[in-house]
């Protein structure tokens, strides 16, 4: 898990300053379903996901795409489709920024909070 987590640190750090736009939205995606996963009582606002992807304009699709690339990485394959390694590894990147920014926050509950602030009007209050 240390060589992950160093290799992780290593892919970004070799990372551009101006991150494709693309991996930028894989990492938001990621964060949302987290955010749904992990946080009670919150859901998930798809289609405004698919318009933050248009307003990027990031190519038709790329949403389904990246929801089956991060539910294949995150079931071991079980869900979802691998999808191409580019994409994969922008996935695994923001996976590891994910876990990341969850233990930097200390505790779930204030990771959520900040979820809550971050991505507003792609994650909701379930109703």
């Amino acid at each position: 898990m240390r060589y992950a987590l160093l290799i992780g640190g290593l892919i970004v750090a070799a990372t551009p300053a101006h991150a494709d736009p693309r991996a930028a939205y894989v990492t938001m995606v990621l964060q949302a379903f987290a955010a749904k996963v992990e946080c009670p009582g919150t859901d998930l606002v798809y289609q405004d996901l698919v318009q933050r992807a248009q307003d990027m304009h990031l190519p038709d699709g790329t949403t389904e795409k990246v929801r089956k690339a991060i539910a294949f990485m995150h079931t071991g394959g079980k869900m979802g489709e691998k999808q191409a390694d580019d994409l994969m590894t922008e996935v695994a990147i923001a996976t590891q920024t994910t876990d990341l920014d969850q233990r930097r926050a200390g505790s779930m509950t204030t990771w959520c909070q900040d979820q809550k602030t971050r991505l507003a009007g792609y994650i909701r209050t379930k109703e």
